[in-house]
């Protein structure tokens, strides 16, 4: 456990979906921890379960869907290297000119973390996000998953720092 954290309680998951309110369009979802500024209760993040729906198949285009999994509001599709992207996911169709071939490719950040990592990420305000958009598709795709986690109380100067952090970071 984080040096400045007391687990309050057991690892939880917590289900998430979102879909394009139309074909390939940027769409966020937010996902309300009920945590409790007052205690000082943060979201320690274990594992990501990211699951985007396959890409369509369209003769002679590259079709694509992208999600990410973040803990700050985002205004366009982020990548691993936005501090505050957790997790990522490219599913990718190259069709040939007929559309009857064609070859998928995926593209994902790690689903459940090595064993030396105690956690993945620490949500410290109230709300993490997901994002999904797709590219070339004719019908909005989504993204769904889940995320593996516990709630900790931190310490003041702990709690402060994180709150901050992940604000000024967004």
């Amino acid at each position: 456990m984080p040096t400045g954290l007391k687990q309050s309680s057991s690892v939880v998951p917590i289900g998430f979906n979102v879909t394009e309110t139309a074909a390939n369009t940027f769409t966020q979802g937010s996902v309300d921890l009920n945590l409790s500024p007052l205690d000082r209760e943060v979201f320690v993040v274990l594992a990501i379960n990211l699951d985007a729906q396959a890409p369509g198949l369209v003769a002679t285009q590259t079709t694509r869907v992208r999600g990410a999994f973040t803990t700050t509001s985002q205004t366009g599709m982020p990548t691993l290297s936005d501090s505050n992207c957790l997790s990522r996911i490219t599913l990718e169709a190259v069709s040939d000119a007929s559309g009857a071939l064609a070859v998928p490719f995926q593209s994902q950040a790690l689903e459940t973390p090595p064993s030396t990592l105690e956690y993945i990420g620490i949500i410290a305000t109230n709300d993490f996000f997901i994002q999904v958009q797709g590219t070339n598709n004719l019908n909005p795709k989504g993204l769904s998953g889940k995320v593996y986690g516990y709630r900790a109380v931190a310490d003041a100067s702990i709690y402060a720092a994180l709150v901050q952090s992940e604000v000024l970071s967004a």
